[in-house]
């Protein structure tokens, strides 16, 4: 079986590569590494949806898997899911993707704008039509996230995406994962530790160590299952 995994950063990753064996680096962000009867590859994107996209959709263009993992943190907008929690995130979407009209947001569907051919790739609402089969995804608390280009960290920002769409998580890279794999026909998954509640930035607030720690497990626990 051939797992791709993707993160943003060496250190998202960082918890779950240690529990795996490394065989080599296969070219620019991409390593291998083995796991039982599994072959894992990490890739590295670097931060950002437009990253994320570029770099997901050259490697799934050049090599076949079976399945393609997301892995990350996240903020979150639900005080039930506290820092340390791991998510299934099964839809996502670009919340600045449209414009403005005053204090009012306009969406791509009332431009006229939204993608018509396919209506898979909905900015609106990118979903995870068939996740894998896999009792550890199946466990996990299922989340709505956003992705986005500027974190929130304004009380009146974070009021206004939570009225308009009600997320419970946001990142910086989910739905770009998601769109390159609906595109390519990956089955995929994207799983995120929530290290912070969304809020005026406070650092001293944040579980980074332990989201990571969660996060790597949770993996772990996901790649040997599939």
């Amino acid at each position: 079986m051939r797992i791709l995994v993707v993160a943003a950063t060496d250190p998202e990753v960082s918890a779950l590569v240690r529990k795996l064996g490394r065989v080599r680096q296969q070219r620019e962000r991409l390593a291998e590494y083995v796991c039982a009867d599994r072959a894992v590859h990490v890739l590295i994107t670097g931060v950002g949806m437009v990253a994320t996209a570029a770099w997901c959709s050259r490697e799934l263009s050049e090599s076949r898997y079976d399945l393609a993992l997301d892995v990350g943190l996240c903020g979150s907008f639900d005080i039930g899911l506290v820092p340390g929690t791991v998510v299934h995130v099964v839809s996502d979407c670009l919340p600045e993707l449209g414009a403005e009209d005053g204090d009012r947001f306009v969406s791509l569907e009332e431009l006229g704008l939204e993608d018509r051919l396919d209506a898979r790739f909905s900015c609106a609402e990118l979903r995870n039509p068939a996740p894998p089969k896999n009792g550890v995804l199946e466990r996990l608390p299922k989340a709505k996230g956003i992705t986005v280009n500027t974190v929130h960290g304004h009380e009146r920002s974070i009021a206004a995406v939570v009225e308009r769409l009600h997320p419970q998580v946001e990142s910086m890279e989910g739905a770009a994962f998601m769109y390159a794999c609906l595109m390519h026909g990956v089955p995929f998954a994207q799983i995120r530790a929530v290290s912070n509640i969304v809020e005026r930035r406070n650092r001293g607030a944040w579980k980074v160590h332990e989201a990571i720690d969660a996060l790597g497990e949770t993996a772990f626990e996901v790649v040997t299952a599939s």
